[in-house]
């Protein structure tokens, strides 16, 4: 009898612990986005840069240009006859992870107005 008991609060603690554990993502800033969120970001990014002098005019203006080909691109692949698929998708993920790994290039290379 005190073994079923034992068993039954073992399962009840592991039932409670279980989703907790799984709800806490290590890394918050990891969850999905939708495309213009991702757009939003980027672009706040690359305009904070400027604002703050960590990017100098020509940088900002190259990283612009990228961005309206990028959203140019989205534009056409949801003018196509499917729409957005997965693979779509997956390019534009790979394309805006580039142009990320570049804001953050240009942000830190000491060549803006405020070092």
């Amino acid at each position: 009898m005190k073994k079923i008991a034992i068993l039954i609060a073992s399962l009840g603690f592991a039932a409670t612990a279980l989703p907790v554990a799984a709800s806490a993502a290590p890394y918050p800033q990891a969850q999905w986005q939708t495309v213009n969120q991702r757009q939003a970001n980027l672009y706040n990014r690359i305009d904070q840069g400027i604002r703050s002098g960590a990017l100098n005019r020509v940088e900002a203006s190259r990283l612009k240009a990228e961005f309206r080909q990028i959203a140019n691109l989205e534009a056409q692949y949801r003018r196509s006859r499917p729409g957005l698929t997965i693979a779509e998708r997956r390019d534009l993920d790979r394309r805006f992870d580039r142009l990320s790994a570049r804001i953050r290039i240009q942000k830190h290379d000491r060549q803006g107005g405020r070092y």
